[in-house]
């Protein structure tokens, strides 16, 4: 997918997240956020996946581990939603280990614990 198309979607992403932040505010789990954003993100058109399974290849095998990405957009875009006081290095690592491991190169960090949605929202970008 060509950079204009990746940052159109991430501009969509980042829109419909401040929509649901305003409607619901902070304080709801993780689940009702991410429904509400898929919700959002379809209105346009988009395709959204959620829960999707992120199997680990290791040599010859393929190990399915339980990890799951909480959305993938268009195919292109991982979205990792958290309700926490602080987002920590760990919740940085597991977004780049899924980038990495689906070989896709824009993902986006969303806590929804904050006042401000503006100040939830973290990009990342895989170099491949």
């Amino acid at each position: 997918m060509e950079r204009s198309e990746l940052e159109e979607i991430g501009k969509r992403i980042i829109t419909s997240a401040i929509k649901v932040h305003q409607t619901l505010g902070p304080g709801l789990l993780e689940s009702a956020y991410q429904k509400c954003l898929a919700y959002e993100l379809q209105l346009l058109g988009v395709k959204v996946e959620c829960e999707v399974p992120v199997p680990i290849r290791y040599g010859a095998i393929l190990i399915e581990t339980g990890y799951r990405l909480d959305m993938l957009i268009e195919g292109s875009v991982i979205v990792e939603n958290k309700t926490v006081e602080t987002i920590l290095p760990i919740h940085e690592a597991q977004l780049l280990t899924y980038l990495r491991l689906k070989d896709i190169r824009l993902g986006y960090l969303l806590n929804w614990h904050v006042h401000l949605m503006k100040d939830g929202i973290r990009r990342f970008v895989n170099n491949l």
